[in-house]
């Protein structure tokens, strides 16, 4: 099949319109058409279709339908016998056919990011038995692009960091723009980048899109933030190319680039003497402009006359060094010091050591004022002894106290009654003397802990506190005694010689050399036929029996009074009656009772009878 004049004429539209709105070559074209073959009957009878792939410009904005191309078949004589039927994707709705001649127009606008082509399926039908006279062929309309999107940042707006004084060239981030149209056909979707504003600090790759630093030396400190707009424009960035743009936020992170330095080569501070130790005395801070991990520093104490007396810590939250005591502080000893204080960064960056020492030195004077302070004693506490024995108005010992201050004003003492309740002490108010004031006794209380209070005569308000403990001395104004109070038993079946009973003393006073006791029996009780008594020297002393026959009946209590002398000097002595029972023991030796008239029994009674008339009443009982 040969091409008519119409369908030249229409030929030559497309590939105007080609060369024009896309830059499609010639070789594409020739591409368009080709040769099929079809069986009609027996023989074979060449067909030719301008059909196999048809292009169309996309938004065409025209008010009559867009020409696309000509069907037709050699079959087709031109008398109207054959008529084209078109179906598949957009028929009818989109593209139609006029069934004589063939021509395909497109009723709508069409878009290629929407849909780039549309495939359909043409037949050439006898008019007269509406059967086909060639075989249903395939065809293709592509939707030739135009340059009709512009570019776009898809994760715009961006943000991003890079470290301050970075050199140029170090890449920040990377911005990537796309544009729907055809990637595969001319440059509507060839993008280049370039940088609306943000000159002359940052740069923006063409082709890639990677933004970089442009000037060296950028400082946080400065500026530390800037806003860059950056263009995506398509055609290769030529004239009539579609952009696209986006803003980018770098923010200059910080280095350690700025050495801590003191606002003031010198500080001054004054402190009352009775500041507590640990109290805050000052707080100094070196400015740093780097902010974060770059701007902690360490502070120290390098000179002065304040070693010792004073320690200096940084606040971690504030970057302050605190200056506290460390002992106390005396106006008297000393009315100020002086301190060399060292400000310095915790981790410096070695690239920019340069600039200079990153740290830095101030001085620091702190001058100690004088207070009114209470009197001070001589010793933190005095101990003191007396003997027990001591008679009342006697010394004891003396406490001093003085006024600190440069006025050193006269000092009167007392006593904290809260300590002395009893009142056993006294002291001269003017000379700190203590006496005794009653009598003591060391077994009531060993150990007195008393408060002296020492005033000021000029201001009363000022009271100062020592401490006295006074130890009183054991004198031997105590006699032994037992013990406990002893529970002695003898069995009636006891045989002479035996241990009933071990006995041992105590006593209150408490002798250097321990207590050494002596055991023996009164001179009334020594020559008695029923006990003896043997002094064990270990401080205790065994009881025995003398004799046996021990019967409850004849005598049930025994009274034994045994002599206790101690070792004091003078020795002291006491009589202590140990009251012993009779019992009747087991075959074992223990007492089964001691009651002397549970063996008085009735006259002409016997045990048995005894129990006969128990027994008796207890039947009447029960019977009641």
């Amino acid at each position: 099949m040969k091409l008519g004049k119409v369908e030249f004429c229409h030929f030559l539209q497309l590939i105007a319109l080609f060369l024009c709105f896309s830059g499609m070559s010639q070789a594409e074209l020739s591409r368009s058409g080709s040769k099929p073959y079809f069986q009609s009957g027996r023989s074979r009878t060449k067909r030719s279709w301008v059909w196999n792939q048809f292009f169309v410009l996309e938004e065409y904005m025209g008010s009559d339908p867009l020409y696309v191309g000509k069907l037709h078949s050699d079959v087709d004589k031109g008398d109207g016998s054959i008529k084209y039927i078109l179906s598949g994707e957009g028929a009818s709705s989109i593209f139609i056919i006029d069934e004589n001649t063939g021509d395909i127009h497109a009723t709508k606008r069409l878009d290629r990011e929407e849909q780039a082509y549309y495939t359909l399926r043409a037949q050439a039908l006898d008019r007269l038995t509406n059967k086909p006279v060639e075989p249903e062929s395939e065809f293709v309309i592509k939707i030739q692009d135009i340059n009709d999107n512009e570019p776009r940042f898809l994760d715009g707006p961006y943000t991003a960091g890079v470290p301050e004084m970075s050199p140029v060239g170090t890449s920040v981030v990377q911005v990537t723009a796309t544009d729907a149209d055809d990637p595969t056909y001319g440059n509507s979707a060839r993008v280049v980048y370039s940088i609306l504003q943000g000159q002359p600090y940052f740069s923006v790759e063409p082709k890639t899109g990677v933004i970089k630093t442009a000037l060296p030396n950028m400082d946080r400190e400065a500026k530390d933030q800037y806003l860059l707009v950056i263009q995506a424009k398509d055609m290769v960035g030529q004239n009539g190319g579609l952009s696209g743009t986006t803003s980018v936020t770098v923010t200059l992170t910080d280095v350690n680039d700025n050495p801590p330095r003191f606002p003031r080569r010198s500080y001054q501070y004054n402190v009352p003497e009775s500041l507590p130790v640990a109290s805050v005395v000052a707080r100094i801070k070196a400015a740093d402009a780097d902010i974060g991990a770059n701007a902690e520093m360490d502070y120290k104490i390098v000179d002065g006359d304040g070693l010792g007396i004073f320690k200096i810590a940084v606040d971690k939250d504030t970057q302050e060094g605190i200056i506290t005591i460390q002992k106390d502080l005396d106006f008297e000893a000393k009315t100020s010091y002086t301190l060399r204080i060292e400000a310095a960064n915790k981790d410096a960056d070695p690239r920019f050591l340069s600039l200079g020492p990153f740290s830095d030195t101030t001085t620091v004077k702190i001058i100690v004022e004088d207070v009114d302070e209470p009197p001070v004693f001589s010793a933190p506490l005095y101990p003191m002894e007396v003997s027990e024995a001591t008679q009342v108005g006697n010394i004891i010992g003396t406490v001093a106290a003085h006024d600190p201050d440069s006025s050193n004003s006269p000092v009167r003492y007392s006593i904290d009654r809260n300590t002395d309740l009893e009142r056993y002490f006294n002291i001269d108010a003017n000379s700190g003397v203590i006496t005794t004031a009653k009598s003591l006794d060391r077994e009531t209380n060993a150990v007195h802990n008393i408060t002296v209070l020492a005033m000021e005569s000029q201001n009363p308000s000022q009271v100062g506190r020592g401490y006295v403990a006074i130890t009183i001395l054991d004198i031997n104004d105590n006699a032994p005694e037992f013990a406990m109070d002893y529970e002695t038993t003898v069995c009636e079946n006891a045989q002479p010689g035996q241990v009933i009973q071990k006995v041992s003393a105590i006593d209150k006073d408490e002798p250097a050399n321990g207590h050494q006791f002596y055991f023996s029996l009164t001179t009334d009780a020594t020559n008695n036929h029923n006990f003896s008594l043997k002094d064990n020297k270990d401080n205790t002393a065994s009881i025995l029996t003398r004799r046996n026959g021990f019967r409850r009946q004849e005598q049930s209590v025994y009274y034994l009074p045994i002599f206790i002398v101690d070792s004091g000097s003078p020795s002291l002595s006491s009589t202590n009656t140990l009251t012993i029972r009779v019992c009747d023991c087991d075959a074992d030796g223990v007492a089964q009772t001691c009651n002397a008239e549970a063996y008085v029994l009735p006259a002409g009674l016997s045990t048995g009878a005894l129990i006969a008339i128990l027994a008796c009443v207890l039947t009447l009982l029960a019977k009641i």
